[in-house]
């Protein structure tokens, strides 16, 4: 298929109660170090929803089809912090609730953040691949793994699901995509959910310095090669981009990868994180629907998608206009 693979609609649901990481249930419990982190991370509220994930998700999707009239042909579930059941299927339950009767469900999984980036890529490749598919969607819902917000020292965790699905000669057209991992992170987090009840899981960093450091190098070289083969495949250069986007983590996260790759990121991203929090994988979606409604692109306008995660994974998307 020599047809170009574009977004068709994106659909978004968010909270309408917020609290302030102060108001959190654990924000007496953090040490002063922790404490000074999250004042660090620019996060001012985060949304709270009381759905399970997959029950979000499947609304996002729902909303969405109801909205456009789509009959995907493949649900693509960037799958959640943790699964709602276990020898069950989530992408099932989503695509049963959704009302996608025939559309085939799978999830990508052990991604993170990064789950929605491989997401629409594998989605683009299964429309190439068959003439025969009208369209795609992938869904997404943050949710935190436990009872507790504050993702020491990483971010703090807010509420909300998403949506979108990729169709054949839409816009914005993905012009270019790569993606690389590192399995040696693979255990750097991680919940002990067999050591108790739900309300006791806990996420525990390992190794925070290697996080902090080990981690962030890694990020930093594997970030600035990827921009600079996904801009080669595209035969474009920087100065061509229009508008750059990444996951919402912390403040410090989009200075550190401004003075890294010479890229402003889109002042949306810092919007998002101080109102909603990180929502996981939904951050890039979110982040690029507020972008096209914002009106400040023209059609021909290149947007650069930074996706990376701390299992370790990252993946780079060009989109046009």
């Amino acid at each position: 298929m020599n047809t170009p693979i574009g977004i068709g609609d994106i659909g978004i649901v968010l909270p309408d109660r917020f609290v302030t990481p102060a108001e959190l249930a654990e924000a007496e419990q953090l040490d002063s170090g922790q404490r000074e982190f999250v004042e660090r991370t620019g996060v001012q509220t985060v949304g709270v929803l009381d759905e399970e994930a997959r029950v979000l998700a499947a609304r996002a999707v729902r909303t969405l089809v109801a909205d456009t009239g789509a009959d995907p042909d493949v649900l693509v579930l960037a799958a959640p912090r943790s699964p709602d059941v276990l020898l069950g299927s989530d992408v099932a339950a989503v695509q049963a609730a959704a009302g996608l009767r025939r559309a085939f469900g799978f999830t990508v999984d052990g991604l993170g953040c990064v789950g929605s980036s491989a997401a629409w890529a594998l989605g683009a490749d299964l429309l190439r691949a068959d003439p025969s598919r009208s369209s795609v969607v992938i869904a997404h819902a943050s949710r935190p793994t436990g009872p507790d917000r504050v993702r020491f020292p990483v971010t703090v965790v807010g509420d909300g699901a998403c949506a979108m699905t990729l169709v054949p000669g839409e816009r914005p057209v993905l012009r270019a995509h790569r993606a690389e991992m590192d399995g040696q992170f693979h255990d750097l987090f991680r919940v002990d959910y067999k050591a108790g009840p739900a309300y006791e899981w806990r996420e525990v960093c390992d190794n925070v310095d290697e996080y902090q450091f080990k981690l962030a190098l890694h990020s930093r070289d594997r970030l600035k090669r990827l921009v600079d083969q996904v801009l080669v495949d595209a035969g474009v250069d920087a100065g061509r981009v229009a508008a750059t986007l990444m996951q919402n983590v912390t403040v410090g996260a989009f200075d550190f990868y401004e003075s890294l790759l010479s890229l402003n990121i889109h002042d949306v991203c810092r919007e998002n994180l101080r109102r909603y929090g990180h929502l996981g994988a939904m951050d890039v979606v979110l982040n690029l629907r507020d972008l096209l409604a914002g009106g400040d692109l023209a059609r021909g306008d290149l947007v650069l998608v930074l996706n990376n995660s701390q299992v370790a994974a990252w993946a780079v998307t060009l989109w046009e206009v």
